[in-house]
């Protein structure tokens, strides 16, 4: 893989080129900066910006003022190749949080783990209904301790927008959720995002982290590329499966 190339054009497709996550949101350029702007349970932020030392304190007091204004809380979510290189630190002096750093993951779908199959006693089942994103919710809720009330908002809000723009899968032992992740897609674009992959903590270690990873490399018809923004502990199995580290990620965070 040509990491070069293949960020200048994972920039262009997804952040540049950004798109509407769901009904009622929509993709803001404004000068040098691209937003994402929805309702108040939905993502809002920045998500690409090509900036100078002479302009990115100026884009950043705009940013601000627009989404006070909207009542928003908002994420710049700031790549370890934007510009200016101290673009963190002027988002930290003017108010921003910074979350921890992840790594920017890209596979080629066809590429990703293909003979890698679930566990012994784990089936997979694709949530298509409001009873399955709540399966897909409780998972991500118990696996990661954080509430998902805004999760479930947006997972229903694409379902809601076409099913062609959401893999929601839950693994089950027997009736009992135990892991569950999605895909999200972008028509048009040559990437699709992996999110959540959360494994409630009995179940850890087993194999059905990688084996969620590798079904939703066989189902992404149509998309070359896997994009994945992995944490510390995701990033050596991802690795191992055939992803490469492009860059890091890291949001910042503006508001309660």
């Amino acid at each position: 893989m040509d990491h070069t190339a293949v960020l200048a054009l994972y920039d262009r497709d997804m952040r540049e080129g950004a798109r509407p996550d769901g009904p009622g949101a929509r993709i803001e350029r404004t000068g040098p900066v691209v937003r994402h702007v929805a309702d108040a349970q939905g993502w809002n932020g920045v998500v690409w910006s090509a900036l100078d030392e002479g302009s990115a304190d100026r884009a950043i007091g705009e940013q601000i003022a627009y989404f006070t204004d909207l009542g928003r809380d908002f994420e710049w979510k700031l790549y370890g190749h934007d510009r200016p290189v101290d673009l963190g630190p002027r988002l930290a002096a003017a108010g921003f949080r910074a979350e921890p750093e992840e790594t920017l993951l890209i596979g080629e779908a066809a590429r990703l783990a293909p003979d890698v199959e679930p566990p012994a006693g784990i089936r997979f089942v694709q949530a298509t209904d409001p009873a399955g994103i709540d399966l897909v919710v409780d998972v991500h809720e118990k696996a990661f301790g954080t509430d998902g009330t805004r999760l479930r908002h947006r997972l229903l809000a694409r379902l809601a927008a076409g099913p062609g723009t959401l893999v929601a899968v839950v693994a089950l032992a027997g009736d009992e959720p135990v892991g569950a992740a999605r895909m999200e897609l972008a028509p048009g674009s040559r990437f699709a995002g992996l999110w959540g992959g959360g494994i409630i903590e009995a179940w850890r270690g087993r194999g059905v982290y990688r084996a969620l990873v590798a079904h939703r490399a066989r189902v992404a018809h149509g998309y070359r590329y896997l994009q994945v923004d992995a944490s510390v502990m995701s990033r050596p199995i991802l690795e191992r499966l055939g992803f490469h580290a492009l860059s890091t990620t890291t949001p910042y965070l503006y508001g309660n």
